[in-house]
């Protein structure tokens, strides 16, 4: 028998439903998708010792796609979970994403996957009951090598997700979950390699410790290297990192970015000793599909849902008398553009409310062209977000516009930039919000919490105590983005149908739509 063997940790991480290699708002040929990884994944495999391979989270949504299997054709096989199925996945882990759908959507893929989703930290009520059932997996070689997956989730979902789609669940920290079970594992199961897939990011700088984000606890990973002993291995994801070729306090970590761009590997060398196995080194890498053709059995798999997803996204809704076009992102953040203001005024319309807010999720968001399909609107609207309706004071719209405020600051010329807050270590444009039914002004050159210089509602200055209806999307409802001033406010109404489908049938209603600026606000610097 071998005195030294090799194992290969396999991973991939928010996928977000890109399975085929192009953009869907465009059309134009793009480096990443699935279906290059799953090229990558079959020749790593066949060249390994032993092997396992792990789905860290966030898989079932992201896509038109996803969405369109999940509103459509949620009567028939998940298109995600045929392709983990053929490349043999050993197991997955839930991601917050995972929930998008609702319960029903989730279980039916957990029930049509041959491998377990594990998540030691999402409990049944109060219980420590695990509610997807197996909080870990052991996988034995014919060597005799025994390896332990646990999985884990971000806690911090109950701040973003629809409460029907989490109803009973609690989410308990990964630290504390997985003090619990390392020790059991180590107790009961004697692994010879612990692998800690986490769904969820580093909330310290790998190398130094320092702070880089609010501890909110939304990530973990840096005190599950250095507060819960016995981890080999850590897999993270969450923040759409590219995190390779590193160690905190001894733990191997890795993060293979988003969209299928990256595939993990961590590589662990054992020696024998005294029958015992013994890890002699480990390493994390990533291995990127660039120049990489992807594996047409898997496009096969998803080619029945991807044409009919084709087909309904070519659908022609309605049309722009005008320009709804983006040409320069930063501007439409900086100096108002049609679309937001139209995104605002379906919200009001749909929601009845007067006041409004909403963002650009992301930086590739195209705007509408004259002839208006669901391409267009899925590439604008990227998120499955519903509407909920709040009553807020005063205060707590001011509290909002200064959250917002703190994504501008000054560069050394004195000109308007991005706070890098917003970009590091992961792209948070998506919180930064626009509103409607109010006017107000953002002074970038005032001290943060002290930019907003005007709120009028009606033509008059906003009242701290006075109570408002603001509408938002549930995300933002339930305080996601750092805007916790929102977070458990009453409810005034709720809007289940989701975006997507009102911006649909705005369309559907008004066949015509002509943009329009009202210039309710305006961000500057010192004027």
């Amino acid at each position: 028998m071998k005195s030294e063997v090799f194992l290969t940790v396999l991973a991939t991480s928010d996928v977000h439903g890109h399975v085929y290699p192009y953009y869907y708002g465009t059309g134009e040929h793009a480096g990443h998708g699935l279906g290059k990884l799953a090229a990558i994944i079959k020749k790593e495999k066949e060249q390994s010792e032993i092997s396992i391979l792990i789905d860290n989270g966030d898989l079932i949504q992201g896509t038109p796609l996803t969405y369109y299997y999940s509103r459509y054709l949620n009567n028939q096989k998940n298109p995600m979970i045929q392709i983990l199925n053929e490349l043999e996945y050993d197991a997955a882990v839930i991601g917050n994403h995972e929930f998008n759908y609702g319960k029903n959507t989730l279980a039916r893929a957990v029930s049509e996957s041959n491998f377990p989703w594990l998540s030691a930290n999402i409990l049944f009520n109060s219980t420590k009951e695990t509610y997807f059932g197996l909080p870990y997996k052991i996988k034995s070689f014919p060597n005799g090598l025994k390896a332990a997956v646990i999985g884990v989730t971000t806690q911090y979902i109950p701040n973003w997700e629809k409460r029907q789609h989490i109803e009973h669940l609690v989410f308990e920290s990964a630290v504390i979950s997985l003090k619990r079970w390392v020790s059991y594992i180590q107790e009961e199961e004697k692994p010879d390699v612990i692998i800690v897939s986490y769904h969820g990011g580093f909330e310290k700088d790998i190398r130094t410790g320092e702070e880089t984000e609010e501890q909110t606890g939304e990530n973990e990973a840096y005190r599950i290297c250095t507060e819960v002993p016995g981890i080999d291995v850590l897999i993270t994801g969450h923040q759409h990192r590219f995190i390779e070729g590193e160690q905190v306090n001894g733990v191997a970590v890795v993060q293979p970015g988003f969209n299928g761009q990256a595939l993990a590997k961590v590589t662990v060398k054992f020696r024998k000793k005294h029958n015992d196995w013994l890890i002699d080194d480990k390493h994390s890498a990533l291995i990127y599909p660039d120049g990489i053709p992807s594996d047409n059995e898997v496009l096969q798999l998803a080619g029945y849902y991807e044409s009919k997803t084709q087909k309904w996204l070519d659908t022609e809704i309605g049309e722009i008398d005008g320009d709804m076009l983006i040409d320069d992102i930063f501007e439409a953040r900086t100096g108002e553009h049609p679309l937001i203001e139209f995104i605002n005024k379906v919200q009001m319309e749909a929601s009845g409310a007067d006041i409004s807010c909403t963002a650009l999720f992301h930086e590739g968001a195209p705007g509408f062209k004259s002839k208006v399909t669901m391409r267009e609107i899925v590439s604008n609207y990227i998120y499955p977000n519903s509407l909920c309706v709040l009553r807020v004071a005063g205060k707590d719209i001011k509290d909002a516009l200064e959250r917002s405020a703190a994504y501008f600051e000054l560069n050394s010329d004195g000109k308007i930039i991005v706070n890098p807050d917003f970009s590091n270590p992961k792209p948070q444009h998506y919180n930064y919000d626009m509103w409607e039914g109010i006017e107000y002004k953002i002074d970038v050159s005032r001290q943060k919490g002290s930019r907003i210089t005007k709120v009028l509602y009606k033509g008059h200055p906003i009242r701290e105590d006075d109570e408002y209806h603001v509408v938002m999307n549930n995300y933002r409802a339930a305080g996601g983005g750092g805007y916790n001033m929102f977070k458990d406010k009453p409810v005034v109404k709720e809007i289940l149908t989701d975006m997507t489908e009102l911006i649909a049938d705005y369309f559907l209603e008004k066949k015509k739509v002509i943009p329009t600026l009202n210039h309710n606000w305006e961000v500057v610097s010192g004027k």
